[in-house]
Order: structure tokens, then sequence, then C-alpha cells
């Protein structure tokens, strides 16, 4: 089987997917061009825990963890099965490579998977499982994370992270969607895609020290994590390359990136 790409995608508010925007367009066309996976495994910002952990439930919920927004967000569902021998699967693959990793029975689908998900493939017919990040335990971690996922992807196993490539809700004022794109969020942008198109991992792991305004951008580390698992679930030093640019309000770096 030819190995599946690992993608990294940012989702930025939950109304993106009824939002008219390039990136609501964006993931719909990425559901079609991408091979058809015989599962996912999403790696999402919305599901941080001390050690790894993933969902081992046959039919996960819908969350709506957000609050304050468009009543219509909040009687979506995205109703695909998850798949509880794929969760064991991954937890055994992380425990072999030393992690402490175990599954939660009952754990549903955050608004990082679904949202993307329901635009990506909304007949929700092929199913899911999510896998926390850790936030404490950095980005060398994660990277090393993704390493030992990379058997996967040879398993018709589609490793989608759902983060932000830059993601400073600090910075939000209520501006417009459209709204001039900030000095600062632009060129972190533009490192970060210099970073994946040379393969550099090294920087990508000291991302806080190398990466332009990078606290700035990233003020918690949990939005940027799910890409290192994402570059690491590639192979050490493997290229990627972008396929989605766009910004909203400004200041929220709606990047995508696969690694091949």
């Amino acid at each position: 089987m030819t190995p599946l790409p690992t993608i990294f995608v940012s989702h930025g508010a939950p109304t993106l997917v009824i939002e008219p925007l390039p990136t609501h367009d964006f993931f719909i066309e990425l559901g079609k061009t991408l091979p058809r996976p015989e599962a996912i495994l999403c790696v999402s910002a919305h599901w941080e825990a001390a050690e790894p952990m993933l969902s081992g439930i046959a039919q996960p919920e819908t969350m709506h963890d957000f609050y304050g927004f468009p009543d219509e967000l909040y009687q979506m569902h995205y109703p695909a099965p998850g798949s509880p021998a794929l969760a064991k699967r991954v937890a055994i693959m992380l425990m072999q490579a030393g992690f402490s990793a175990m599954t939660h029975p009952k754990r549903g689908l955050d608004h990082g998977a679904w949202v993307p998900l329901k635009l990506m493939y909304p007949q929700a017919d092929i199913p899911v499982v999510q896998l926390s990040v850790q936030s404490r335990q950095g980005a060398a971690h994660h990277l090393a994370l993704g390493k030992a996922l990379q058997p996967l992807r040879q398993e018709g196993v589609l490793i989608l992270a759902s983060g932000g490539a830059t993601h400073n809700l600090l910075a939000f004022r209520g501006q417009p969607a459209d709204s001039p794109v900030q000095e600062y969020a632009a060129a972190f942008d533009v490192w970060l895609d210099t970073c994946i198109a040379e393969g550099r991992d090294d920087l990508l792991v000291d991302y806080l020290n190398q990466g332009p305004s990078a606290r700035r951008n990233h003020p918690t580390p949990e939005h940027f994590l799910p890409l290192l698992v994402a570059a690491g679930a590639a192979g050490a030093g493997a290229q990627g390359r972008r396929i989605h640019h766009a910004f909203t309000y400004g200041i929220l770096s709606m990047a995508a990136f696969a690694w091949d």
C-alpha cells in the first residue's frame, strides 16, 4: 500500500464550518483530493492530557466544547464511528516506543477534530480516533510521538494533526476576518513554511527560540504541538509542502501542510 501523507491543518474558530471563507473551501477540496483512508487518527489541540491518551469509544459523541457561538453550531453533529481496535493498537505502538499511553472509554470528538472532518468527509463514514497532546512535555516529545506512529501510514490510517500555525487569541479585538495581516504573524508563517519545506525538524523543535515572535504567535503551545506529530510521522528530515495559505482576523495563520 502506498503510504498516506501526514497532514497538519489550522482549524480556526468553530464558525469555520459555516462561514464562506477560503479555508472552509480548502477543507472541502482536501477531502476530495486525498486518498480515501481506512481510518483517521486526529491529533487535536483541544485535548490535553498528562500522557498520550486515545479515544477508545465505538461511537464518539460530538463535543460542543466552545461558548458564545451561533446556535446553529450547537445543533451540528458528526456521527463518525470510532475504532476501539485502532485505539488499542496505537496505544500499544506508543508503549512499545517508551510512552505511557492509554485509551479513554468515553472521549468524544472535539471541535478541533469534527469541524475540519465535517467539511472533508461530510458522510461521516470513516472511523475516527483522537490522540491527545501533552503540552507540558514539549516539542521534542511530540516529534518522537509522531515517529512512533509512522507505520500507520502504510496501514491506510490518515494522521491528521489539527491546531493552528499561529494562535494568539489575546490579540483578537473583534476585528473583521479579512483584517490586514499583522507583520509578526506573517513572519512566523513564512518561517514555518521554510522549515517544513527544508525538513528542518531541529528548528521546529526549537521553535520558541528560532521562530520570529514565536511566543507572541503561540503564547501557549497546544496549537503548535500537533504539527510536530505530523512532521514526526513523516519520518526524520522529511520535507513537507504548504497545501493552504490564508489568514483570518489578521493574526491567525490558517496554513496547512502535507508530508507525502
